[in-house]
C-alpha cells in the first residue's frame, strides 16, 4: 500500500488557516450584520423569569401598557444600563408583632435605615409608618427577596430590625401591547432594561430587544440615505477617469522599460516611487497643491497668468476636488499597475516580438496584435486589483475635501461606523462595495479573455 504524503497538505494548512480567519469570517460577518437584526423583538415570559415559557414577541419600538411589576434578582451579568430599575432588600432580623424572633427580607421602601457601619454598609433601621387612614399598619415580612413570596411575618411600625444582608433585585413588568405586523395583542413580563417608561407610568415602549430576525432594514436605510446616491456617482466616475488613463499611463511605462533604454533602470526606480508612499500622504501632498496658497496658485501667480489665489477645494469649485482627486491617484497607484504590465511583458518570448518584426508589422501592429493580446492575463489582475482599490480610495478623498463636498462609498462606511456608531448600515455599504467588485471582476474575466479561455 502506497503511502500518503501529507507534507502538501501540512504546508497549506497556515493559508487554509488565514483564509478562514481574516478573509471568510470578516466576510460572512459582514453580510450577517447587513440583513440580520440582533434586536428585533423583545420576547415576553409568561412569568416574570427567564426560565418561564414565552408567551410571545413585540417588535423594538412598540408601544406597551404597563399592567404591573415584580422585582427578581439582578443577573451578575447585567451591566448598568439606561432603563435598568432595581430595587433593594434587606434580610433582617428582629421581633414580630406576637413577640416572636423572626428573619426575613422587607423592601427598602418599608425600612429606615438608622445605622450605618464605616464603609456605609446599613446595619439597623426601623420599620417606616404606613401612611393613609385606610392602609393596613403591619408590614410584612417576606420568605424571600420579593414581594410575591410567603409573607411569614407581621412586623409593628417603628419596630428596630437588624440588617444582615441586602439582595438587589431588578424591576420586571408586566406588560401588553400589539404586534404591528399581525395586530395580535400580547401580554407578558419583560426586564425593565429593555423598557422605556413615560412619565405617566402607565404606558412605554420596547426600547431594546434580545430576539433577531432576518431584515432589509438596513439596505433601505443606506439607499435613503442622502449621501448614498451621490457617494456611488463619485465613485463611478473616478472609476472611470482613474482606470483608463492608468493603463494607457502604466503600459507606456512598461513599454520604456522594456525597451531596454540607457539608464533604463533608472526610468525603473522613477515610476516605482509612489508605491513607497501612503495613501494619506498622497491626499496631504496633493492638498498642499490646490490649496489656496499652495504651489499651482504660486506657480500662476508668478507667471503671471493669475492676478489673485484661487479657491480650487471649496463647495462652489467641487469638480476641480474630482480633478485634483484623479491626479492623486493617477500618481499613486499607475505604479502598481505598471508593475504587473512589466511582469506580463517579461513572459512574451523576445522571438515572437522578432518574428512579427521580421514579417514587416510596424510598432503600433505588434503592439495591438501581438503585444496586447498576449498580456490579457496580466491585464485582467490590474484590472480587478485596480478596480478594487478605486472602489475603496478614502484617504485621499479625505484629505482633499474632508469627506463631506465629495464623497465615496467607502467614506459613507466609515461615517456610518464611527461617526453614526451603526455597524448594520455599515455593513450595508461594505457589502455593496463587495458586489460592486465582484461584479466588476466577472466582467473583466470575461471581457478580456486569451485565446484559450475562448476555445
Amino acid at each position: 500500500m502506497k503511502k500518503r504524503n501529507w507534507t502538501p497538505y501540512w504546508l497549506i494548512l497556515p493559508t487554509v488557516i488565514y483564509l478562514l480567519l481574516f478573509f471568510a469570517y470578516p466576510m460572512v460577518r459582514g453580510l450577517v450584520l447587513s440583513v440580520w437584526d440582533d434586536e428585533a423583538n423583545l420576547r415576553l415570559q409568561s412569568e416574570a423569569s427567564l426560565t418561564a415559557e414565552s408567551s410571545g414577541m413585540l417588535p423594538q419600538g412598540a408601544q406597551i401598557r404597563l399592567l404591573g411589576r415584580q422585582g427578581n434578582l439582578l443577573p451578575d451579568d447585567v451591566v448598568e444600563e439606561s432603563n435598568l430599575l432595581t430595587e433593594q432588600w434587606f434580610l433582617v432580623t428582629g421581633v414580630d408583632a406576637d413577640g416572636n424572633d423572626v428573619e426575613g427580607y422587607v423592601s427598602e421602601t418599608r425600612l429606615r435605615i438608622r445605622e450605618e457601619a464605616d464603609d456605609g454598609t446599613p446595619i439597623m433601621g426601623t420599620i417606616r409608618r404606613k401612611l393613609g387612614s385606610n392602609a393596613e399598619p403591619l408590614t410584612d415580612l417576606h420568605a424571600e427577596a420579593s414581594s410575591v413570596s410567603e409573607v411569614i411575618a407581621k412586623i409593628e411600625p417603628r419596630t428596630e430590625m437588624f440588617v444582615q444582608d441586602i439582595a438587589i433585585l431588578e424591576v420586571w413588568f408586566e406588560i401588553e401591547g400589539e404586534h404591528d405586523e399581525t395586530g395580535e395583542t400580547i401580554r407578558g413580563w419583560a426586564p425593565s432594561r429593555f423598557i422605556q417608561v413615560f412619565g405617566d407610568e402607565e404606558t412605554g415602549r420596547i426600547d431594546r430587544a434580545n430576539e433577531g430576525e432576518f431584515t432589509t432594514a438596513f439596505f433601505e436605510k443606506m439607499i435613503n440615505d442622502r449621501f448614498f446616491w451621490p457617494s456611488v456617482r463619485t465613485t463611478i466616475l473616478l472609476m472611470i477617469m482613474i482606470i483608463p488613463c492608468q493603463f494607457v499611463l502604466a503600459t507606456i511605462m512598461a513599454l520604456v522599460i522594456q525597451a531596454r533604454l540607457k539608464f533604463n533602470s533608472v526610468f525603473l526606480y522613477i515610476f516605482s516611487i509612489p508605491l513607497g508612499v501612503s495613501d494619506l500622504a498622497v491626499g496631504i501632498l496633493f492638498f498642499s497643491i490646490f490649496t489656496q496658497s499652495g504651489l499651482l496658485n504660486s506657480t500662476l501667480q508668478g507667471l503671471g497668468l493669475i492676478d489673485q489665489a484661487q479657491p480650487y477645494l471649496t463647495a462652489d469649485t467641487r469638480y476641480w476636488i474630482i480633478i485634483a482627486i484623479w491626479l492623486a491617484e493617477i500618481w499613486r497607484a499607475t505604479s502598481i499597475v505598471m508593475v504587473i504590465v512589466v511582469s506580463g511583458l517579461q513572459a512574451i518570448s523576445d522571438e515572437v516580438l522578432e518574428a512579427a518584426e521580421l514579417f514587416g508589422a510596424s510598432f503600433w501592429q505588434r503592439l495591438w496584435h501581438v503585444i496586447l493580446p498576449l498580456l490579457k492575463p496580466s491585464l485582467q489582475v490590474a484590472l480587478i486589483l485596480r478596480t478594487i482599490l478605486a472602489l475603496q480610495v478614502f484617504a485621499v478623498v479625505i484629505a482633499l475635501s474632508g469627506g463631506d463636498i465629495v464623497t465615496v462609498l467607502a467614506n459613507e462606511t466609515y461615517r456610518q461606523y464611527f461617526e453614526f456608531r451603526n455597524t448594520n448600515v455599515a455593513s450595508a455599504y461594505a457589502v455593496s462595495i463587495l458586489a460592486l467588485s465582484m461584479v466588476s471582476a466577472v466582467f473583466y474575466l470575461r471581457a478580456v479573455r486569451t485565446q484559450q479561455e475562448l476555445q
